[in-house]
């Protein structure tokens, strides 16, 4: 009988918090503003958090709550931007150009070497922490994947000669890999710039020959080239001003490590060089 009545008060006792819960709840119970499930409608559902908040539902909250901005989700555009807006009750955010993924590194296993064999964590971050990464270049992408791992819709893969290719068609601009790349070779641009130095090595020309066939080498070719003025050379490194550039391609035809591309329109992650 004792072990009975032990059940019998336990389960009451159950009920009788259950029900002081159930209570509490829908007296505490804070009414969510409708415009919160309207705005998750329209938002994408990829959770990628590239907003900086936490996934699409955190993004919502925050802009209903007026914490961010119609135009606070990178992946959407412009067009779910102004929905969003029409929702809120407020004009239009400004239209901004798309931007997309581009690898500043065209070293791969052919053109740049290595200083030794990792054997090690298939990431990134893990392998550049190993005496600065395998690669001969400190400064080139040491073809773990990391990238590829990052994002969420399908838009790098692994190339077969090491290096990540962006399907720029895909590319959402959410930034998740550019945050995964250690070494900062995946940066966002204009998806309309067609004209990109594809190295990021500031150290000499003559080092930088000694570790990869098609990396800048600060001569400054293209720089005297440019009919524009468009090109500067910064830390051995030449650097073009998109504002500037007219994308005529002089620069790519000078320059001697072919490390200065002009993109093809027909291939969306396609690099071509000017000869």
């Amino acid at each position: 009988m004792g072990v009975v009545q032990a059940v019998v008060v336990l389960g009451l006792t159950g009920a009788v918090f259950g029900i002081v819960l159930a209570v509490a709840a829908k007296k505490f119970q804070v009414e969510q503003d409708p415009r919160q499930d309207e705005i998750v409608q329209l938002l994408p559902g990829a959770n990628c958090g590239a907003c900086g908040f936490p996934g699409c539902s955190g993004l919502a909250a925050s802009i209903v709550a007026g914490d961010a901005p119609v135009n606070g989700c990178p992946v959407s555009g412009g067009k779910v931007a102004s929905k969003i807006a029409s929702v809120m009750g407020v004009e239009p955010a400004p239209q901004t150009e798309r931007k997309v993924a581009r690898v500043f590194c065209q070293g791969d296993s052919d053109k740049c070497g290595l200083r030794f064999v990792y054997d090690g964590l298939a990431q990134c971050r893990a392998q550049n922490s190993v005496a600065g990464g395998a690669k001969a270049c400190t400064y080139g992408c040491l073809g773990m994947g990391s990238c590829t791992d990052a994002c969420k819709f399908g838009a790098i893969q692994m190339g077969p000669n090491g290096l990540p290719i962006v399907d720029e068609a895909k590319c959402t601009s959410c930034g998740m890999c550019v945050d995964a790349c250690p070494r900062g070779i995946i940066q966002l641009v204009p998806a309309s710039q067609d004209v990109t130095v594809l190295c990021r090595s500031k150290i000499r020309g003559a080092e930088v020959r000694k570790t990869c066939k098609i990396g800048c080498i600060g001569c400054g070719i293209c720089v005297k080239a440019c009919p524009k003025g468009a090109i500067t050379l910064e830390d051995n490194l030449a650097v073009i001003n998109c504002a500037e550039c007219d994308s005529c391609g002089i620069c790519v035809e000078k320059c001697p490590t072919k490390c200065i591309t002009m993109r093809d329109d027909t291939v969306p992650d396609k690099a071509v060089h000017v000869s």
